[in-house]
């Protein structure tokens, strides 16, 4: 894993200066602390910082053709390197290196940029064509690694792999994007066809951007896409063969390193699945590590233990403190973006631990988007039957009334809170579930913003992403619309985001087996009934692993990291709750009602309301503006 960053002129070939693009590279210094490159011609710089995984000793970036005529700087991992390495030397070629780097060197120069598909990995690179006076950035499929990029006054465009390398371009224009405030108020991050700063673009999932010197700068082209639109006719028995085939396939891809390699094991369904695979592939022990809290209720060390001890790892646990708020600046810095999943307190301390004694850890995200693992993927299975029996006539009036009048209770019993659940039958699906994945609910942030920034957002509602994605995307079943959502905006911008940004803040690299994109297309071809099965998500999934992993693991409720954001504000928070109404960088926006914010803060010190989410969405988006905007 490393960071990458450079300059590309795409008016004239003008000069560029090696210690600007040093200084964009030195910026995300702690992507690559084991190493760093720069090189340059007339109109193009690009820059590296590495981490060293593959080929320590001749990997290093930016790599060129001997002829210079390629250049590229990359930051991901290739898996399947080897396999396209000897199909590139059965056609002629003949490489300097064992790194993964130069087979894309080698593959451009034989298919061009249909390379990109025979690429199995994470990947952000770019790559210079000399004689078409071209720069070509690429994302991989999915979108585990970042890329963003911006136009510069002086015709030039720059791109890194984090916002804080564009930053330290000093031509770069630091204004907010009140759209993305907006966006951020709804979901909790930032999504990839957004940027809080404004002119900033993020390459998405599956998608290249050509830049032609003398030419305009064209839209971003998607090279893949995942596809619910067919469905598998195999039985279910050939299912579960297929699965622990592909997942056994892609946990092995991902045990290629030169490095100390290890796993995150939380002791749920996934991380112990790829865990159990690693040690079926490994001839030693397979290094793990389990972060615990110092609450029993947030803690499940005890079955992290005891996937360990059955399948022999060398565990280490260690176990922090639920009140762990200390991490807040290192957060804001490491994100850049506001960023308000909370869970990246603890997948922080997990990476830190980890890289004590690894430089590569595999994870198991991607497996609740793949296989609807979430809970809101069955409450949408589950209100989607209920909407087709309920003609909208009487559903919308009869839902909607009691959803008015059912009072919001907060503190009741997760089964006693029905007026979000009432609201959310009487829309349609895709309203429903685009307000079920949100943090703040609509009216709420309508209620925050000043009558200058509804004007500024002119009718942008960050909702309408998620809608227009389920409305439009290649399904059959109002299951795989919601996935399909999930996939394409939530995955890369939340779930995502979060890995990258905290494995790379401490050099560490993490891999993601699940989302290898053959298994992520194999599960979009699944049966309804292979994913949800009564009150069960991800069926296939556990039902495969039975024989590797034991009942009370595969069907125990699901946890996840949990931190206990509504009670810090009610204790060594809430100063900073306050502080946020007061003469704070959201104040001088004059962007949000202070006096809402205000109400807000004191009823949830009160107990009259549960705005901890909220709360800490405040101070995240705060130290945001402060540090991009001086705020």
């Amino acid at each position: 894993m490393c960071g990458i960053a450079g300059i590309f002129h795409i008016e004239t070939a003008k000069p560029v200066d090696p210690a600007r693009v040093v200084r964009m590279t030195d910026a995300i210094a702690h992507r690559g602390p084991d190493g760093s490159g720069v090189w340059t011609a007339p109109g193009i710089g690009l820059g590296h910082r590495r981490l060293s995984i593959i080929d320590l000793g001749g990997g290093a970036q930016p790599m060129a053709t001997p002829d210079e005529s390629l250049v590229v700087t990359f930051n991901g991992e290739i898996y399947n390197f080897a396999e396209v390495r000897r199909e590139l030397e059965a056609k002629g070629h003949r490489f300097r290196t064992g790194s993964d780097t130069e087979v894309i060197l080698h593959g451009y120069r034989q298919w061009g940029e249909d390379c990109v598909h025979r690429f199995d990995g994470m990947f952000a690179f770019a790559l210079y064509d000399a004689h078409a006076n071209a720069l070509w950035l690429v994302r991989d499929r999915l979108g585990v690694k970042p890329l963003l990029y911006a136009p510069l006054s002086d015709g030039s465009i720059i791109f890194a792999s984090e916002l804080k390398g564009l930053l330290a371009h000093p031509l770069l224009r630091r204004e907010p994007d009140v759209t993305a405030i907006e966006d951020y108020m709804a979901y909790g991050y930032v999504p990839d066809d957004a940027c809080l700063v404004a002119g900033v673009r993020k390459l998405g999932a599956g998608e290249t951007l050509r830049l032609v010197r003398g030419q305009p700068v064209g839209k971003a082209q998607r090279y893949w896409n995942i596809s619910f639109a067919d469905r598998s006719s195999n039985s279910p028995q050939a299912l579960e063969e297929e699965l622990v085939s592909l997942m056994r396939a892609a946990v092995r891809s991902r045990m290629v390193a030169d490095v100390p390699l290890g796993a995150f094991l939380s002791g749920g369904v996934d991380s112990s699945s790829v865990v159990a695979l690693m040690a079926e592939a490994s001839g030693q022990a397979v290094k793990t590590c389990t972060i615990g809290f110092d609450v029993a209720a947030l803690d499940e060390t005890a079955y992290a233990d005891r996937i360990a001890r059955r399948f022999a790892t060398d565990h280490r646990t260690r176990i922090v403190s639920a009140d762990d708020y200390g991490l807040i600046d290192t957060l804001a810095y490491h994100f850049d973006e506001p960023f308000a999943d909370a869970s990246a307190l603890p997948t922080y301390r997990v990476c830190e631990l980890a890289r004590e004694n690894v430089t590569v850890a595999l994870s198991g995200d991607g497996a609740d988007e793949a296989f609807a693992g979430y809970r809101r993927h069955r409450f949408q299975h589950q209100g989607e039957k209920l909407r087709a029996l309920i003609p909208e006539a009487v559903r919308r009036p009869l839902f909607g009334t009691l959803g008015r009048l059912y009072p919001k209770a907060d503190w009741a019993p997760r089964g006693l809170r029905a007026k979000s659940t009432f609201l959310e039958l009487a829309q349609d699906g895709a309203e429903a579930y685009a307000a079920s994945v949100g943090v703040t609910p609509h009216a709420l942030r309508q209620k925050l913003y000043t009558p200058g920034m509804a004007a500024a957002l002119a009718g942008h509602r960050a909702e309408d992403r998620y809608v227009a994605a389920m409305r439009n995307a290649p399904a059959r079943d109002p299951l795989d619309r919601a996935q399909y959502a999930d996939m394409t905006i939530w995955l890369p911008g939340d779930i995502l985001t979060k890995t990258d940004r905290m494995s790379m803040a401490v050099g560490l690299e993490a891999r993601e087996p699940l989302l290898d994109h053959r298994l992520m297309a194999f599960a979009a071809r699944l049966p309804v009934g292979q994913r949800i099965r009564g009150n069960s998500g991800k069926y296939l999934m556990k039902k495969a692993m039975e024989a590797y992993l034991p009942q009370d693991i595969l069907y125990r409720p699901k946890m996840g990291f949990v931190t206990p954001i509504s009670e810090w504000f009610r204790g060594p928070l809430a100063g900073q709750a306050s502080a946020v109404a007061g003469g704070s960088a959201i104040a001088r926006t004059d962007l949000f009602d202070l006096k809402a914010i205000a109400r807000a803060a004191a009823d949830h010190r009160a107990g009259l309301a549960d705005h901890g989410r909220l709360l800490w969405q405040l101070v995240m988006l705060e130290k945001s503006l402060a540090r991009l905007f001086g705020l």
